[in-house]
């Protein structure tokens, strides 16, 4: 009978502990325990938003300057640039895993915004050839590409936003508690250094005076 009751105290200990966490849990949800990790996934998903917005813009490219080598072959040099800017763009990356990291994020602002210079001038370029401005297969890419930019302005903005809060969840009361005892890997995010009506977007608007 001893021993029967002694091999049953870990069961009635195992139940008492999984009935404390039962009732912990709702006290701990009530008090903010689930904000850090809340916002940290808002957070990612708007990073991988971000991404997949970068990506359709450099996969709208090869067939951009296919297109515009067709009528202006002798601008080699702003061509190049767009495609050298395009492999750069594309080479960096940050995963939502490596968020934290400043020098990662730096660099992949930077050949962003590299790649958004590059496209400003080759469709600066485009003005001299009104052919190829009326070309449909251009006109087609130019509405893609002008879609896509104002989708990385709206991913850009909502990222910069979900940033905001989840790095005050880390250092503001009472969510501050829970990084410091719980959630004591979490780092806070880089963000944009410039917000995007700051940056000069590709101009994708010149088709509107063919007729000129």
């Amino acid at each position: 009978m001893i021993l029967e009751n002694a091999a049953a105290i870990p069961n009635v200990r195992r139940t008492a502990a999984l009935l404390v966490v039962a009732m912990l849990l709702p006290l701990l949800s009530a008090c903010g325990y689930n904000t850090i990790p809340t916002a940290e996934e808002k957070a990612k998903a708007a990073w991988s938003e971000v991404l997949n917005q970068y990506q359709r813009r450099a996969d709208l490219i090869p067939n951009l300057v296919e297109t515009v080598k067709g009528y202006a072959s002798h601008e080699r040099e702003t061509l190049d640039a767009v495609v050298e800017a395009r492999a750069k763009a594309t080479q960096v990356t940050v995963s939502p895993e490596a968020l934290s990291d400043p020098d990662a994020f730096r660099a992949f602002q930077e050949n962003q915004a590299g790649l958004t210079s590059a496209l400003s001038r080759l469709l600066a370029v485009v003005e001299n050839y009104p052919d190829l401005k009326a070309n449909q297969n251009f006109l087609g890419l130019q509405a893609q590409l002008e879609g896509t930019e104002n989708r990385i302005a709206v991913a850009r903005r909502d990222y910069i936003e979900t940033v905001r809060e989840y790095n005050t969840t880390l250092r503001t009361f009472p969510s501050i508690l829970w990084a410091t005892f719980w959630f004591r890997d979490n780092k806070p995010f880089q963000n944009f250094s410039v917000s995007e009506d700051k940056m000069e977007a590709p101009k994708v608007d010149f088709g509107t005076n063919q007729g000129g």
